[in-house]
């Protein structure tokens, strides 16, 4: 791993993600915290997220009110071409049940435009994927909103690279553009359950070997969320300690990562942490960066003052030895 500066580690990397005319920090910030959820003024938060370097903010129509406070922060500070909006539509619905398609698109998008008070949006995903709409319908609706100008670029969350091959597939042979970004879940921490419901798609774990190795070759951006395992890596419980895991994780979390292979995990991650003199969640981070992926992390906060580890961790990178050392569950 390579020295570097301190001003180097106070900030984080960038890099460029085609379609967008500035460069995108290697780290965005996740929105789906409690504050924004429920509406709460968030300013100060998000200015130390900006003055930090981050400039990528990930939202979605259905993450409470965050698009909201996101919008009235952007409005507040008329920062609106310094940063990078994102946010989703089509969640999952009553039962479980996801549905997205052109009329679910171009509704969710004129809510979340109002909502964030801005005329375009710069990267739009579909939250959750719907194979019952076919991909042809995607693909042209999400074009014309691109000509339309309301948004910048487009891409997914949650699906499987097979179907995003199947839609690009059209795009290109209908002269479109196609899907430039994935967001999956991908972590130090394995995802051995769906925790939401509507299909979370990760690729974590030796299972999803396949799925990397064609992000590798694609060199698609994945936009890694749950980046520290949805708070399995936050420190607030040691490793074996399931009692006090269930008080600090709540429903989702539990059912997704609360699995004795993780808590082996974390006990690696405990070990290195140890070794190298900073937090669990810094180890977790740098983990997910070890990734030969074009890989963006997801990470989430409510305390400024743990930006610069999270910044610090973005920089850094283990050697094949040490992931080695981290994914082992024996």
């Amino acid at each position: 791993m390579g020295v570097k500066t301190e001003q180097q580690a106070l900030r984080p990397p960038y890099a460029q993600i085609k379609g967008l005319d500035k460069p995108v920090s290697r780290i965005f910030f996740g929105t789906a915290i409690r504050p924004m959820l429920m509406g709460e003024n968030c300013f100060e938060l998000l200015d130390a997220v900006l003055d930090s370097g981050i400039n990528a903010f990930d939202c979605a129509r259905g993450y409470g009110r965050a698009e909201h406070v996101l919008g009235s922060w952007i409005q507040n500070r008329n920062n609106r071409e310094k940063v990078i909006v994102l946010t989703k539509c089509g969640n999952v619905g009553l039962f479980g049940r996801v549905r997205v398609n052109r009329k679910v698109i171009m509704r969710e998008l004129e809510k979340s435009l109002n909502e964030l008070q801005t005329d375009y949006v710069d990267i739009y995903l579909l939250h959750r994927d719907d194979p019952s709409t076919p991909v042809g319908e995607i693909m042209e609706t999400l074009n014309e909103a691109k000509r339309c100008g309301k948004i910048r670029i487009f891409g997914v969350s949650n699906w499987t690279h097979q179907r995003i091959e199947e839609a690009n597939r059209y795009a290109k042979e209908h002269d479109l553009e196609g899907f430039s970004v994935s967001s999956a879940n991908y972590s130090l921490a394995r995802q051995l359950k769906d925790p939401y419901g509507g299909s979370c798609v990760t690729i974590s774990g030796p299972e999803n070997e396949d799925a990397r190795n064609w992000y590798l070759k694609t060199g698609m951006p994945v936009l890694a969320y749950s980046s520290l395992g949805h708070g399995f890596f936050n420190g607030r419980f040691q490793s074996g300690d399931y009692e006090a895991a269930k008080k600090v994780l709540d429903r989702p979390a539990q059912k997704g990562f609360l699995y004795q292979e993780n808590m082996k995990r974390l006990h690696n991650a405990e070990v290195l942490a140890k070794r190298d003199g900073c937090s669990v969640a810094e180890v977790a981070m740098r983990y997910v960066f070890s990734s030969p992926m074009n890989l963006f992390a997801i990470a989430s906060t409510t305390k400024p003052s743990r930006l610069s580890g999270i910044i610090s961790a973005a920089h850094a990178s283990f050697p094949p030895e040490d992931v080695t050392y981290l994914e082992n569950e024996q």
